[in-house]
């Protein structure tokens, strides 16, 4: 038996051929993954938005924030997240899945780079449809920072809309969408398409069965690929997000760089995968457990 015929067998949603998941499974696996991950994301930001010549490491943020604002300070701009995670993993997640369905038989999946093409569409549509409650994740988790008379004070995300359309127009929703985008193309292959591929090549060379260790192990090597890749993008997507002024992407990387140096590219590396490992771990899991919910409800595993 061959190494695809092996991993065709013991891979559960392609066993009896493509098995049709609701969209919107991935978005609710992101949020239940975002609850859990986002005082490490919040810590990211404050790393990443700190003023130049602030040195404090990702400990020393932690305990700063939680002095300051409190235990509940870690979990500021938990609606826009959720709400990030509603628009931008929605979409997706779900565009992967349809396509991944498209191109999938009983007997045969996508190549790998077939992977990264979906998950490349799918990502650049999920950025867009993700940015207005991404802007609004960015500034709410960097507001308390600031001083007290340039705080922007939003109440929960609706209330972020609602005040950013009427105070700078509805063109602020999108600020920063051709970063964003970037990114969201970038993590989407380097999360979706590696942790699928991962998945394979435990699933066809050991004897790995399509349980809760293999969707473990695949999902921390996605978690560490996806978080490298996509560090730069990610700092630039930051500083545009919480900017006040608006200066041109060329000439604030220019800045960035005359300041900080190439060092700039993988600033809060450590807080970032610290975030990004746990939440793609915990996407994936969660992801897998729906489906396998799923498939037990509709007599798929009987």
């Amino acid at each position: 038996m061959s190494a695809s015929d092996k991993e065709v067998r013991k891979d559960k949603s392609v066993r009896k051929g493509p098995i049709h998941y609701p969209f919107w499974f991935g978005g609710s696996a992101s949020c239940f993954a975002a609850c859990v991950t986002h005082p490490l994301d919040l810590i990211k930001v404050r790393l990443q938005t700190q003023h130049h010549g602030e040195r404090r490491n990702m400990a020393q943020m932690f305990v700063h924030v939680a002095k300051s604002d409190g235990f509940l300070g870690l979990y500021k701009g938990l609606s826009a997240s959720l709400l990030r995670q509603l628009t931008y993993s929605t979409t997706r997640f779900g565009v992967y899945e349809e396509l991944k369905e498209v191109f999938t038989s009983a007997r045969s999946q996508p190549s790998f780079m077939g992977l990264v093409a979906m998950a490349s569409t799918s990502g650049f549509l999920g950025g867009i449809a993700g940015n207005p409650a991404d802007v609004l994740n960015v500034r709410m988790q960097h507001d308390a920072s600031l001083p007290a008379a340039e705080r922007r004070n939003y109440k929960h995300a609706i209330d972020g809309l609602i005040r950013m359309s009427r105070e700078e127009g509805w063109q602020s929703l999108f600020r920063g969408v051709w970063p964003n985008s970037a990114r969201a193309v970038l993590m989407t292959a380097s999360q979706l398409a590696s942790y699928d591929g991962f998945k394979r090549i435990l699933l066809a060379n050991t004897s790995m069965q399509d349980n809760l260790t293999t969707h473990f192990s695949a999902s921390f090597l996605a978690g560490f690929v996806a978080t490298t890749i996509c560090s730069p993008v990610d700092v630039i997507k930051t500083r545009v997000m919480s900017a006040k002024d608006k200066k041109p992407l060329p000439a604030l990387i220019l800045d960035i760089y005359k300041a900080e140096g190439w060092r700039w590219m993988f600033r809060g590396w450590v807080p970032s995968f610290m975030r990004l490992g746990p939440h793609t771990i915990a996407t994936f899991i969660f992801l897998e457990q729906h489906k396998k919910i799923y498939r037990k409800l509709r007599g798929f595993d009987s």
